[in-house]
């Protein structure tokens, strides 16, 4: 061919990446990979191995050890052993440690690309210029965490054992996001690695070696679902850490309830991908391509749902047809391909399900042409429009290189859309207006936001989801945090609670004057319990306190419904919120002797100091009117053109089931807490002290508090608090109990992957540094990490 045939033509030629390298690594296993368990290679207890393919081929690239339960008892065993000489070194220590990782990941950058492009399928060019340089990446973010714990997270220790669970969409990066920030805050860890997606792990094992990271302070096991679930179980394991499927994630917080094991959860996205009228077209189709072809679809935060405005709809789909049919599709090794394999055979047939399903609901179809295969797993890029809301492939995550298109008119339809989902992972705004794409982000019930952007990520900026995408963020100072616990947990004793005493029918008063049962307090007014029934608190002298109502299931709908209907407290300003809560303490503190006097009488302590835990809410409720316009966000800048705003969001509507004692201060500072960072409650209060919440309703409805933003339902906390946790618009479970109450409420959460709080040890109340401030807010809060254009 001449060389003016060849520019008539500019058709790509193959550009192949060697695999010698990663070839002779792989002969070096042509026995079967082991298990890496205290700093050594271990055979398999079962002596049983499987087959892992090359998905491009479908041929046999390795044998994959599968560990059992005397593998993983060993495993845990050895990070045990490790963790608190590794928690006790200097962080200098350990950052020197994830930094020599850094520079070895670095150094064997080609070699870990290409293990990876053979094992999962995906296109050398991803695995090169994005994977690799992100795992780096981590390491050096990482290792700065190490060195700065001591003095940024001075209140803050190491978890313990960490059980970390990744898929095989993206092996390497995920297993960094996970190990990096585990080991620089002086945890130990057991990674069990995809079923799929092995080999890079088990490099990265030889890496650990060789960066001097003590003997079992990482260890890696390969296996099926059996063995994740064994980590799931483990009884000495103290924080799980899980990357993949919702389904999956809603076993691991049903069989984890009650465990007391710490819990993150990135799960499925099905994400919006919206783009105005008035945006570049030509700039935001090349956003789709990396929003949904990128790794072939097998993305978590995949931009699969394209909402485009009816006013640019069909010229969008016009270009995106004609971009579509350029992506070239083929073996990963290929660097001028933009499309690789799908991972195996089971999901390709679950891509290929999904996409027959929603053409027989009407979509119309549209896929780029496939070359003749000699094997392997591939599938075309694919565009589906006719589609609807409510269609099977626009709700369903297919994890495949499939687009649904729909259209809107207006941004609140737009928004309406993006949020009709259970997930709420990502989403991606494309609009040359920035006051419009700022306007979507915080309406958007999403975890991270692009705006004109897409799939950007970096280890300085949290990435997790809302809702039914999990909880808990990976990343940023947030992700951090998550792998430590407060100090003071460490001698914290387990809460262990008596009977509440109700005073029997027909007990003789301790007051005069006449008898008032108080009612539930429910959209800013009080409300009898639709049971009709009440109860009758004792005094501490046996003596009958007052009665109050007995709510049921039907009181905590209402409530639940009252709350939400008060949504509008998230947009009132930090200054407002602020403002009520000292109007809150003002009203209060007016009627401080009377609340004395109840809590003397129901506890039988001394006025004096029945008025100094009255004083205590007090000063909590200006602590938390402080906190309100100060518990801000970050400017992150990753070394890219762009910034990361990492804003701080109420989480929604939170159940609250107060500890028993001490029963006005705890329930303040929750209640306090929650509603500082723009949440609405519904608060299930302490029984035997319940008189001292009802005697709160006039002073909330003195305090300009709108209806709805608190709720309080009185009863028996235990049936009330399992109605919350099971309630699928309630978001996050906060319960202060024993450890059989948390074990039900967390099981019950599972439903909707509710965010839980649930504390089975007595903390000290009264303490300012442990329960008056960042403590309560970080659980009051998410993280939306909102991606902006920033310089040249």
């Amino acid at each position: 061919m001449s060389v003016a045939e060849i520019l008539d033509d500019l058709e790509y030629g193959p550009a192949p990446e060697s695999d010698a390298e990663a070839r002779e690594w792989l002969a070096q296993h042509a026995d079967g990979t082991q298990l890496f368990i205290d700093g050594e290679w271990r055979k398999p207890a079962s002596g049983q191995w499987f087959d892992t393919l090359d998905p491009a081929t479908g041929a046999v690239l390795a044998r994959i050890a599968q560990a059992d339960g005397t593998d993983v008892d060993a495993a845990v065993a050895a990070a045990r052993q490790a963790q608190a000489p590794w928690a006790a070194l200097p962080g200098h220590a350990r950052a020197r440690c994830l930094y020599a990782i850094a520079r070895l990941i670095q150094k064997n950058s080609r070699l870990f690309a290409v293990i990876e492009a053979l094992d999962n399928g995906k296109p050398i060019r991803e695995t090169r210029d994005i994977d690799v340089p992100l795992v780096a990446r981590h390491f050096y973010h990482h290792a700065g965490w190490a060195q700065l714990m001591a003095s940024e997270m001075p209140d803050r220790a190491p978890v313990g054992v960490c059980g970390q669970i990744i898929p095989w969409n993206f092996p390497l990066l995920m297993m960094a996001w996970k190990i990096a920030p585990a080991i620089a805050l002086g945890n130990t860890v057991v990674l069990k690695t995809a079923e799929f997606t092995s080999l890079t792990a088990i490099l990265f094992a030889d890496i650990c070696r060789m960066a001097g990271v003590p003997k079992g302070v990482v260890n890696i096991i390969t296996g099926d679902g059996a063995t994740g679930e064994l980590i799931v179980r483990h009884p000495d394991i103290d924080k799980l850490a899980f990357t993949g499927s919702t389904e999956v994630g809603r076993k691991i917080r049903e069989a984890s309830a009650g465990s007391g094991k710490a819990l993150t959860l990135e799960l499925g996205g099905k994400s919006p991908f919206i783009v105005f009228d008035d945006a570049d077209l030509d700039s935001a189709v090349e956003g789709v391509v990396d929003a949904i072809w990128f790794n072939q679809g097998q993305v978590c935060c995949a931009g699969s749902r394209l909402l485009i405005q009816e006013t640019v709809h069909d010229a969008f789909v016009a270009k995106l047809k004609e971009r579509l049919t350029t992506l070239r599709v083929g073996p990963p090794l290929d660097k001028a391909i933009d499309v690789g394999a799908i991972v195996d055979q089971v999901q390709l047939d679950r891509i290929t399900s999904l996409v027959e399903q929603g053409r027989s609901e009407g979509a119309e179809v549209f896929q780029t042409a496939l070359e003749p295969s000699k094997g392997g797993y591939f599938f075309p890029p694919t565009l589906m429009t006719n589609v609807h809301p409510a269609s099977t492939c626009a709700r369903v995550e297919i994890f495949g290189p499939v687009l649904v298109a729909m259209s809107f008119r207006t941004p609140d339809e737009a928004v309406a859309l993006a949020n009709n989902t259970e997930y709420g992972l990502a989403a991606s705004v494309w609009s040359e207006s920035i006051n419009l794409a700022l306007d979507m982000a915080p309406k958007i019930k999403a975890g991270v936001i692009w705006i004109n952007s897409t799939n950007l990520f970096d280890a300085s900026a949290g990435f997790g989801g809302y809702k039914e995408s999990g909880y808990g963020r990976e990343g940023g100072r947030e992700g951090a945090f998550a792998y430590t616990k407060p100090k003071w947990i460490a001698a914290a004793k387990p809460i262990e609670e008596a009977p509440v005493k109700l005073a029997a029918i027909g007990t003789e008063p301790g007051f005069a004057g006449i008898d008032r049962t108080a009612k539930l307090y429910i959209g800013g007014k009080q409300a009898r319990p639709d049971g009709g029934y009440s109860r009758a608190i004792a005094a501490h002298d046996g003596s009958l306190a007052g009665e109050i109502g007995d709510g049921n299931r039907k009181d905590i709908r209402n409530a639940v419904e009252a709350a939400r209907k008060a949504a509008g407290w998230a947009k009132a300003s930090e200054h407002l919120r602020a403002q009520i809560l000292y109007y809150i303490a003002e009203n209060l503190e007016a009627r401080a002797d009377e609340f004395a006097g109840r809590l003397a009488m129901l506890t039988g302590e001394r006025k004096g100091r029945a008025r100094r835990e009255v004083e205590a809410a007090v000063a909590r409720l200006f602590a938390f009117a402080g906190w309100a316009d100060k518990y801000e966000g970050a400017v992150h800048r990753p070394p890219f053109t762009g910034l990361a705003l990492a804003m701080n969001e109420p989480v929604g509507v939170v159940g609250i089931v107060a500890p028993e004692a001490p029963g006005l201060l705890a329930f303040v500072t929750l209640m306090a807490g929650a509603i500082a960072a723009g949440n609405t409650v519904v608060m299930v209060p302490s029984e035997g002290q319940a008189l001292l919440a009802t005697d709160l309703y006039q002073v909330l409805d003195t305090s300009d508090l709108p209806g709805g933003v608190v709720n309080i339902v009185t009863g028996d906390r235990r049936a009330l608090g399992l109605e919350l946790a099971k309630h699928d618009a309630v978001d996050a479970i906060w319960a202060f109990g024993p450890q059989a109450m948390a074990e039900a409420f967390e099981k019950a959460s599972a439903g909707n992957l509710k965010q839980t709080w649930c504390e089975t040890v007595a903390r000290d109340w009264n303490d300012e540094a442990v329960s008056g401030g960042r403590e309560v807010l970080r659980h009051a809060t998410q993280v939306k990490n909102i991606w902006v254009p920033w310089g040249e």
